[in-house]
């Protein structure tokens, strides 16, 4: 398994949420790009024939300093999405790797479900310490 805090734990649905707006943020990044205007720009080049020699030609191509910020910002936003997404699978992958069912299902209604410790207790037959200790003694281990 592996080695995994209480407030790593307690971030999962802080996680999720971040991702649903990291992925509508994405969206609207999306959106202003399309929207991004038309102008006509010059690109440099070298004619096909020898001597190669300097060729400037006039094409068309999105406004340069708006495409390149919304570029720039969705770099960030995909990144912090993969920085998202590998945290939630590792807390996932934490609690599926738990040997005891018990314990697993302990894990999942507190940290991936958010269910308080008094109504686990109720859930799975134990006192709400005794659903404390068990999730005390497997983030020991």
């Amino acid at each position: 398994m592996i080695p995994i805090d209480k407030k790593t734990l307690r971030q999962y649905r802080a996680l999720l949420k971040e991702q649903k707006l990291n992925d509508k943020a994405i969206d609207k990044l999306y959106d202003r790009a399309a929207e991004v205007p038309t102008v006509m720009g010059k690109v440099v080049g070298s004619c096909k024939d020898f001597p190669f020699t300097e060729v400037r030609t006039t094409v068309q191509m999105d406004e340069p300093k708006e495409a390149d910020e919304i570029a720039r910002r969705l770099r960030i936003r995909k990144e912090r999405q993969e920085q998202i997404r590998a945290a939630v699978l590792e807390i996932e992958q934490f609690i599926a790797g738990i040997s005891d069912s018990v314990d697993r299902q302990i894990f999942e209604l507190a940290f991936l479900n958010g269910i308080a410790q008094q109504e686990i207790a109720a859930t799975v037959g134990y006192t709400q310490a005794r659903v404390s200790q068990r999730i005390k003694s497997v983030l020991e281990d």
